[in-house]
């Protein structure tokens, strides 16, 4: 039994969508959600930009002395992943890549995949490492959509322009003959019935984020880390700026009040 928190951490909002899946999971559990506003987006940003990044946020949530570290994150993921196993060792760090991608290998029939993302997560490469790992006659296709986080962190989702930009980006992956997309970016999924009504009912649209919740739940039980409460557990947000609009934007997409949203340095 181990009562620390479950520390979360995102460049902005979208790793809302992880940790939504991770309350309905493992409802007793406390969680800690670091989003980092003041430097969204992390897609445009250089690798080693990233893995600055993603060490100071990791080095916050370990201050706040959890047990567990979810890289909710995609960016962050390709690009940091490594070292932050490396930096921290002593914890367990869980990141959204392998999840999705075994989703998509499971749900692809003529094994052509899909992958949309940051700029960043795209030219890392790092979906087709995974997939080389299980997979060698699988094909994957990526496109990068530089404007989806921007037009989920202003709210802009049911938008007219959403959707012509999103038809300018998804219509080469319509031409490969995709049969399976994973969502490379935990911003996306608040887009994908946008996507979904795009690419069609003949496309499975892939949102790690269930997945990352399973292994999550999966690795605290192996290692004995659940908190063994009977009651529901609590639920902190931080972020590096703009509270007000995180909590506004995170209440809609939540379904739920969010009491309190803290601003911290995160230098």
């Amino acid at each position: 039994m181990d009562k620390r928190p479950i520390g979360i951490f995102d460049s902005g909002i979208g790793g809302l969508t992880v940790a939504k899946e991770i309350f309905a999971c493992l409802p007793r559990e406390d969680i800690v959600y670091f989003g980092d506003t003041a430097r969204v987006p992390y897609g445009t940003k250089s690798p080693q930009t990233v893995k600055k990044f993603s060490c100071s946020n990791t080095k916050f949530l370990m201050s706040q002395k959890v047990k567990i570290v979810i890289v909710a994150c995609n960016t962050a993921s390709a690009t940091s992943f490594g070292k932050l196993r490396a930096e921290f060792p002593s914890i367990p760090i869980i990141g959204v890549i392998g999840p999705a991608v075994k989703l998509a290998l499971m749900c692809t029939k003529n094994k052509k995949i899909g992958v949309i993302g940051t700029e960043s997560t795209i030219s890392s490469n790092a979906y087709l490492k995974e997939i080389r790992k299980f997979k060698s006659n699988v094909s994957l296709f990526g496109q990068s959509c530089p404007l989806f986080v921007p037009l989920v962190e202003e709210g802009w989702i049911d938008r007219k322009e959403t959707l012509l930009i999103a038809k300018k980006y998804l219509t080469p992956l319509k031409r490969k003959k995709i049969d399976a997309l994973i969502l490379g970016c935990t911003h996306y999924p608040m887009l994908k019935s946008v996507i979904k009504k795009i690419m069609g009912k003949g496309v499975a649209v892939i949102d790690s984020a269930r997945a990352v919740a399973e292994k999550c739940k999966k690795v605290l039980e192996e290692k004995g880390l659940f908190n063994g409460k009977k009651r529901n557990g609590w639920h902190k947000f931080f972020v590096s700026d703009n509270p007000l609009r995180f909590k506004r934007a995170g209440q809609k997409f939540l379904g739920r009040k969010i009491d309190k949203v803290a601003q911290i340095d995160i230098g």
